[in-house]
C-alpha cells in the first residue's frame, strides 16, 4: 500500500506524542480507520462479489476450477465439457469475484451446505480420519449448522507466478501491461476476498460452524489478516500437505483486523442486495 501524506504526517504525529497518551490514542485510532476504509475501498473499487445463482454463472465457477484443478494442478481428470464439479456441488453456494472493468472473473469458492442426514462435508468423505479433536467433529452438530469451504480457484490471468498457489490456487497477480498499477496492487486481496466471501455466505445463512482443508502455510498466512482457522487434526496427504481446521463466527469476528473486517462487512452487504 502506498502511503499518503497524510497517513505518513499521523505515523510522525503518533510517534511524537507517544501511542500511549490520549492523542496519540486518538491518532492511532484513526490511522486504523483509515487503513480500515482504505483496504475495503480498495478493494471495492475494482473487485466484486457475485454469487452463482444462474446456470450460466456456475458454468463459469466449474469453467475456472476445470482451468486450475484440472489443467493446471492435475488434481482432478481433464474434463470434455471443460468444466469441474463433484456430487457436493448439488448442495453448494457458489461465489465469484468478478474484475468490474474486464468483467473477468478473478476467482471461485463454494461452500458446501449439506442440509440432508446422507449429505456429507468432502472432509467428512475424504479425511474424516484426520480429524482428532472429537468435539469439533461435524458430526456433533446438526447438518444445517455446518459447511466446508472449498475448492477455492484463481485463473492464471490474476497471478503472478504458477508457483504462487496457497489451498490449489495462486494469489498473486500477473498481466502488469493489461491492469493499472492500482489494480495489480489489490489483486493480492483476491484469495482473501474468496475466504470472505465464504464467510459472508455462511453469515447470510445463519451457519454455525465452518471447516476447510487447507496448507498449514495458508492457515498462518491469514493469521496475519486475522482470520484465525483452529487446526483440528495432523497434516495428511489430500491433494498436498494438508491440514483439517475450524471456524466459527465468533473466532472470525473477535480476531479479523480492522480493515478486512470492514472489508467482510462491504462484502456482506454486497451479497445480501443480490437476493439469491
Amino acid at each position: 500500500m502506498v502511503k499518503s501524506k497524510k497517513q505518513t504526517l499521523l505515523e510522525k504525529l503518533g510517534t511524537i506524542v507517544g501511542e500511549k497518551s490520549k492523542i496519540g490514542k486518538l491518532i492511532s485510532g484513526y490511522r486504523k480507520l483509515e487503513e480500515a476504509n482504505y483496504i475495503s475501498s480498495h478493494f471495492s473499487a475494482y473487485l466484486a462479489p457475485v454469487v452463482a445463482s444462474s446456470k450460466e454463472l456456475k458454468n463459469d465457477v466449474f469453467a475456472i476450477r476445470h482451468e486450475v484443478y484440472c489443467e493446471e494442478l492435475g488434481f482432478e481428470p481433464i474434463k470434455e465439457s471443460g468444466l469441474e464439479f463433484d456430487e457436493f456441488d448439488s448442495f453448494s453456494l457458489h461465489c465469484l469475484i468478478q474484475h468490474h472493468k474486464s468483467k473477468h472473473f478473478a476467482g471461485t469458492v463454494r461452500m458446501v451446505k449439506p442440509m440432508e442426514p446422507d449429505e456429507q462435508l468432502p472432509i467428512e468423505k475424504y479425511c474424516l480420519n484426520s480429524i482428532t479433536r472429537k468435539d469439533l467433529d461435524p458430526s456433533q452438530f446438526d447438518r444445517k449448522d455446518i459447511c466446508e469451504i472449498s475448492r477455492l480457484a484463481v485463473p492464471k490471468e490474476f497471478r503472478r507466478r504458477v508457483m504462487d498457489k496457497f489451498a490449489g490456487a495462486g494469489v498473486a497477480v500477473i498481466n502488469e501491461h493489461t491492469y493499472s498499477e492500482k489494480e495489480v496492487r489489490c489483486f493480492p486481496f483476491i484469495a482473501v476476498g474468496l475466504y470472505l466471501a465464504a464467510a459472508a455466505l455462511a453469515i447470510e445463512e445463519d451457519i454455525k460452524h465452518a471447516y476447510v482443508m487447507m496448507e498449514p502455510r495458508l492457515a498462518r498466512s491469514m493469521k496475519f489478516i486475522g482470520i484465525k482457522f483452529e487446526q483440528i487434526g495432523p497434516v495428511v496427504e489430500y491433494h498436498g500437505k494438508r491440514a483439517p481446521y475450524y471456524i466459527n463466527q465468533n473466532l472470525l469476528k473477535k480476531s479479523l483486523r480492522p480493515g478486512f473486517a470492514k472489508m467482510l462487512t462491504d462484502i456482506l452487504d454486497s451479497i445480501e442486495k443480490q437476493n439469491f
